[in-house]
């Protein structure tokens, strides 16, 4: 349940931002009177990239409200990703500018590498055996670095391919479209975290105790 949570936001950008142009001109005109910041023009391609923008914040933001008041409890990442979704979303709507949006993905990525990386040095376990130790019993404590240092790496090229991909960054001027880069953040992205998802297992399984391999 909570990781379909997690996954709302950037569904829910991709689906308006793929069928702004089939919405009613009064619905994308009802939301520019209750946005007056919106500004958006029924019919004009290019603003699909907005009104995907503002469903994102509002549902990031309506998630963390309702963990407060129905949990007693916000986790930290989520709480992050609202910060910097209000920072890059804001300024892309505020300013008209998708390169803010686009750099957001890379941005939240080599934030995460940051707080991994530094799990190291501050506190007595890597972040990942924090986040899993509880539910694999592994005891060597190297198998946790390498896996925590795996996931920076991961995290990292993960910022770096959406670097790439995304038309208002593109570093090696390979330009990818708008709609190639929506794409890639919900479709290219994922894939890439289930895959390196399935290789942990399998790296994992190598130490993991007899009992917990049969039970698992």
């Amino acid at each position: 349940m909570k990781q379909l949570s997690d996954f709302l936001p950037i569904l829910l950008f991709f689906i308006l931002y793929k069928f702004y142009l089939d919405l009613p001109d009064d619905l994308v005109l009802g939301i520019n009177a209750w946005v007056p910041l919106m500004n958006l023009t029924p019919g004009k391609s290019s603003d699909a990239i907005y009104l995907a923008t503002l469903a994102a914040i509002v549902v990031t933001l309506i998630q963390v409200v309702l963990a407060a008041i129905l949990v007693k409890k916000v986790e930290k990442m989520p709480l992050i990703t609202l910060a910097l979704l209000l920072v890059f979303g804001g300024a892309t709507l505020a300013l008209k500018d998708p390169a803010f949006i686009q750099w957001k993905p890379t941005a939240i990525n080599w934030l995460f590498a940051l707080v991994f990386l530094g799990s190291h040095v501050i506190g007595k376990k890597p972040l990942i055996q924090r986040m899993m130790g509880h539910a694999i019993a592994i005891e060597e404590q190297r198998v946790w670095v390498q896996l925590n240092l795996a996931w920076v790496g991961f995290i990292v090229v993960s910022g770096i391919a959406n670097m790439i991909v995304a038309p208002e960054i593109d570093p090696f001027g390979l330009q990818f479209s708008e709609d190639t880069w929506v794409d890639f953040k919900l479709f290219g992205l994922m894939g890439m975290t289930i895959a390196f998802v399935i290789a942990q297992a399998f790296f994992l399984a190598r130490y993991m105790p007899d009992s917990d391999k049969e039970t698992s």
